[in-house]
């Protein structure tokens, strides 16, 4: 497949394998929205840009996926839940929960050593806990993205790392993209999306 062909891939099969439940689709329309205002943030504020992204906008993300998506066999995909973990590229809910532990316990260890074991000089250090969260948000985030598209770059080569980093950093654009009719449909009492508004691609590799 050509990059643009993996792209759509990819997406596809984000969309139909984990996003079937509307509260969900709405959560990542928040999400998105959230992540937007982070894009423009951290121009400008980059500690409230870090806040809004990790406290809002992930945290609705995860919310709609442990608490709303159906863990139950997938009968518009004929797959179970098990099967969709295994062959997720992306963070499947066990690469999330060891993620998101690592995210809480940043500013714990940050509370009981100012410096993080010397990640922070003395000046550094007298900028405050919230400041020096942030930071330590803010790395955590891009080395969560780095660190995978490492792993799938020797797992799966080049272009799928590629493909799945520039997924993630436009995620909230294509999530506004598709899911912004979540909330009207949810209104009319229609709790799951039964998947035929949007194109497959050819290949059915899952690529999320």
């Amino acid at each position: 497949m050509t990059f643009a062909e993996e792209l759509h891939q990819q997406r596809w099969d984000d969309h139909r394998y984990y996003h079937h439940s509307r509260i969900n689709q709405s959560l990542h329309l928040v999400s998105a929205c959230c992540f937007l205002a982070s894009y423009v943030l951290i121009f400008t504020n980059p500690v409230l840009a870090v806040m809004v992204g990790w406290l809002l906008a992930m945290i609705l993300r995860q919310i709609g996926h442990f608490f709303f998506e159906p863990k139950t066999y997938d009968t518009v995909n004929d797959a179970t839940h098990e099967y969709k973990e295994s062959v997720k590229v992306g963070y499947n809910l066990q690469r999330k929960v060891v993620l998101l532990s690592i995210w809480f316990a940043a500013p714990f260890v940050l509370y009981f050593k100012p410096d993080f074991f010397g990640f922070f000089s003395a000046q550094e250090v007298t900028r405050g806990l919230l400041y020096n969260t942030s930071i330590l948000w803010l790395f955590i985030g891009i080395g969560a993205v780095l660190f995978r598209m490492g792993q799938l770059f020797f797992i799966k080569g080049a272009q799928p790392a590629l493909v799945w980093g520039t997924k993630i950093l436009t995620d909230p654009f294509h999530d506004i993209k598709i899911y912004h009719k979540a909330p009207y449909y949810l209104f009319k009492g229609a709790m799951y999306d039964d998947m035929t508004d949007w194109y497959a691609p050819r290949s059915t590799q899952q690529a999320s």
